[in-house]
């Protein structure tokens, strides 16, 4: 019977410790999910500044590790030395492979390199891991525009818009894919 009772001890002491690490991770969730909801319905200046918070929240993955090869990656892109970027960027997707943040940069390095079947393959991982990101679906546009596709950017950047209505970059390349398209209303 003791040691029937230690073992229950063990599972429940177990089972707190998980409730109690998820709980912070179940927050981060909740705020992200409200910060999404507000900014598909915010004015131009306010949706400017909750974008800037989700994308905060979206470059966070719980590790400091982590969070420097995002950062190296990041520095590397903004440096024009994209295979330091794919680099770091993929030595963060190997040791947190659920963060799609990681996904996403490492899809604009291969881009930036004409890599686009690779940078397609990331972007795909990246929306499998967060549907919501619209920077990630932008580049999704982007992309297809690129390689002669520009029906499907246009579905792309509107599904972009459609998270977040007032994403300039976005807004600009859905009106010049529409005009290339003869102005029609897909």
């Amino acid at each position: 019977m003791g040691a029937a009772i230690t073992n229950l001890n063990r599972i429940v002491t177990a089972c707190l410790a998980v409730v109690t690490f998820s709980l912070p991770a179940m927050a981060e969730d909740t705020r992200l999910d409200a910060l999404l909801s507000d900014l598909s319905t915010a004015e131009p200046a306010e949706a400017r500044k909750i974008a800037a918070e989700v994308e905060l929240e979206w470059s966070k993955s719980g590790s400091p590790a982590m969070d420097l090869l995002l950062r190296r990656g990041e520095d590397a892109i903004e440096a024009g030395d994209l295979d330091a970027a794919v680099e770091h960027l993929s030595a963060l997707i190997d040791h947190a492979p659920h963060f799609a943040q990681g996904w996403h940069l490492r899809s604009v390095a291969f881009f930036k390199q004409d890599r686009y079947g690779l940078a397609l393959a990331d972007i795909e991982r990246a929306l499998a891991l967060e549907p919501r990101q619209f920077n990630v679906i932008y580049g999704l546009g982007v992309l297809l525009d690129e390689t002669g596709h520009p029906d499907l950017a246009y579905d792309a950047f509107s599904r972009a818009l459609a998270i977040h209505p007032h994403h300039e970059d976005v807004t600009k390349a859905k009106e010049r894919v529409a005009r290339d398209l003869g102005g029609a209303e897909l």
